[in-house]
């Protein structure tokens, strides 16, 4: 019969957290998997929906801001591509702040039974959400087939994009879903954040329409450089538009800075406020 002990030791809280972070790695997957088979598990709708969510909003773009005002793409690329490499990091960004945020009062049964780190909960969140995103990837492969685009060697950095969204996401997820545990009409201000900063956020224009034009003050650009999703969004196009299709450095400067602040901060009140969830909740 094997014996354990428990030794409490000034200092070691955060490095026995890390350690419980990995030892509590099957919950991680369990969690995850259970949002995925309640996601797509016997259902039609859970796929189609990752792909007609995007695919209507790109076709509605395309007509809004192409066909009607008349805004055109960098060089010789589809307006329907730039809409849709837009559209693609923003729906994986918007899905997974949502789902992180309000993660622990989906799962507010669990955190008042069990101990393990809080923190597992929104982190596995972010597994569904990164498989709608490979769905509505097909989206971008199909537009690549109908209108005969070829990306270049750009697209490889894709992926350093797509954990720069992760980081953005999970961080304001965490500070929301602490928030939300304590004060529940959080839950009403959550929609408003996603819905404010679609339309801050370019998704349905290129960021080069801000930059270029006179009319738009410098320190109204400067603002809307402080959105991290800029930079994420730039990046996509970037990557997968490649020619040149510019990156502006000043948006994906303050986009890394800021996504990695958020993340500190998020992970920071989150760890401060989980000792309090399970008697609030």
């Amino acid at each position: 019969m094997s014996k354990h002990k428990i030794i409490i030791e000034p200092g070691t809280e955060n490095s026995n957290y890390i350690k419980d972070l990995w030892n509590y790695r099957g919950l991680f997957y369990f969690l995850a998997w259970r949002d995925i088979l309640v996601r797509y598990k016997q259902t039609v709708i859970g796929i189609l929906w990752s792909v007609l969510q995007p695919l209507i909003s790109i076709v509605v773009f395309t007509i809004v801001f192409n066909k009607l005002g008349g805004f055109k793409a960098e060089g010789n690329v589809d307006y329907a591509i730039l809409v849709c490499a837009g559209m693609l990091p923003w729906q994986f960004f918007s899905s997974s702040f949502s789902s992180s945020a309000n993660s622990l009062i989906a799962n507010s049964n669990l955190l008042s039974k069990v101990y393990f780190p809080r923190l597992i909960v929104p982190a596995s969140t972010v597994i569904v959400t990164l498989i709608d995103f490979l769905i509505s990837f097909l989206i971008l492969v199909g537009l690549f087939v109908w209108y005969g685009f070829l990306p270049d060697a750009k697209i490889f950095f894709l992926p350093l994009f797509l954990i720069l969204a992760l980081v953005t996401a999970l961080g304001t997820g965490l500070f929301i879903a602490a928030l939300n545990v304590k004060y529940r009409d959080f839950k009403y201000v959550i929609p408003f954040i996603v819905q404010f900063g679609f339309f801050i956020s370019p998704v349905g224009y290129s960021s080069s329409v801000v930059y270029n034009s006179e009319r738009i003050p410098e320190l109204l650009k400067y603002a809307y450089a402080l959105n991290p999703m800029v930079g994420v969004i730039d990046g996509f196009r970037w990557c997968i538009l490649g020619g040149d299709t510019p990156l502006h450095t000043m948006p994906f400067v303050s986009s890394i800075v800021i996504s990695i602040f958020f993340l500190i901060v998020g992970v920071w009140y989150f760890r401060k406020m989980e000792k309090s969830f399970a008697d609030v909740i």
